[in-house]
């Protein structure tokens, strides 16, 4: 399922421009040249600048007729791998693919950066060599969850760039998924929630009550709806659009909504082979249970956005298929179309700016301007 589109007045023939890391997946460079191709075939103004070993990727890229004259190699002798910790890489990533990527990004030869590999040392260089944008204080990683709202998708933050977030950093939060939800999803005002243990007012961490008064207050600012406390229940649901939570919550979440799926999937497998009623039952809903299957496929809502940095970085998952890496690529694609870092760098700026007019005045943080409704 596509996220997203093209503006109206995107030329197809106006290339956007994608810095990827070819050496850090799982699969190796042969699942991301494969990726490439797919891409191109769903984006035709698309261009990449593709980073790693220029022997290894030469003859790949070369066999391929849909990469002419789309790609530009960059070399890189070095590897991040996926046990290397983000300290030493952001002492000595140098001339890693990785760096590479990065570094494209940050020179303006690409809009955006697309990864597989490690997602610590990833979030530790892209910090490096693009830092924060003004008012940031601690960057997120924004995904895309399946859920039952009309596009199929929430946007859920942060899954792990932080085990920690104090009442700033969700308040951030809740401005930045906002502004990814807007161009990621297509919503003009989206949902917003903060996810805790129940949606009564009283329950929940201190940080989480301070940061559930100021979004009251901030919705109007921020162009968002703010919904109150979620649950784990409303995750997937056609309740909220914008998941707000810390990033250890974050990421047990995601693990666990995979392992989930996955199991899902094997239980079903094994009942349908059980015997020879089971195969003939699984013959005749063949057509449903492809559709099912293409519905909760994680590959085709691959790629974690990392948000609050000055240069848009798209994760893709280690293990990601040409499939999975068409995805992120397609994400990153839609966000350099759409202009999303300037607009999320300028909504920002403007919670930034409400919250020190409201401080002045002596109101409640973000009051000034919002609503309570």
């Amino acid at each position: 399922m596509a996220i997203g589109s093209l503006p109206e007045n995107q030329s197809a023939a106006q290339s956007i421009v994608i810095s990827v890391d070819a050496m850090g997946g799982d699969r190796g460079p042969a699942a991301v040249v494969a990726g490439l191709v797919l891409s191109v075939v769903a984006h035709p103004g698309i261009a990449f600048v593709l980073h790693g070993n220029q022997a290894e990727l030469g003859p790949m890229v070369a066999r391929e007729p849909a990469l002419v004259g789309r790609v530009t190699l960059c070399h890189a002798e070095r590897v991040v791998t996926m046990h290397d910790k983000p300290a030493q890489v952001m002492r000595n990533g140098e001339g890693t693919s990785m760096w590479s990527t990065i570094e494209s990004v940050k020179r303006g030869d690409a809009t955006v950066a697309v990864s597989c590999g490690n997602t610590g040392a990833l979030m530790a260089v892209s910090m490096l060599r693009l830092r924060r944008l003004p008012g940031i204080t601690r960057p997120a990683i924004a995904s895309f969850w399946p859920s039952r709202n009309p596009s199929g998708y929430n946007v859920m933050l942060d899954m792990g760039a932080d085990i920690k977030a104090e009442p700033d950093d969700l308040v951030q939060y809740a401005t930045m998924g906002a502004s990814y939800a807007r161009n990621g999803l297509n919503l003009t005002r989206p949902r917003v929630g903060l996810l805790n243990v129940g949606t009564e007012e009283h329950k929940g961490r201190a940080e989480l009550k301070e940061a559930h008064d100021r979004l009251l207050h901030l919705q109007g600012v921020g162009e968002f709806e703010y919904i109150g406390f979620v649950e784990g229940s409303d995750i997937p649901s056609d309740r909220v659009d914008v998941i707000v939570t810390d990033g250890f919550t974050g990421n047990v979440a995601l693990k666990t909504g995979e392992g989930v799926a996955k199991l899902v999937a094997d239980f079903l497998r094994e009942e349908f082979n059980a015997s020879i009623g089971s195969k003939l039952a699984a013959l005749m809903a063949l057509g449903t249970l492809k559709r099912l299957q293409r519905r909760i496929d994680p590959r085709r809502a691959n790629g974690g956005v990392f948000l609050g940095l000055n240069g848009t970085v798209v994760k893709s998952h280690g293990s990601a298929d040409a499939t999975g890496v068409a995805a992120a690529i397609g994400l990153a694609y839609r966000l350099a179309e759409s202009g999303f870092l300037q607009r999320l760098a300028a909504q920002v700026a403007s919670a930034e700016q409400a919250g020190q007019d409201a401080a002045a005045r002596g109101a409640p943080n973000g009051a000034e301007g919002g609503t309570t409704e």
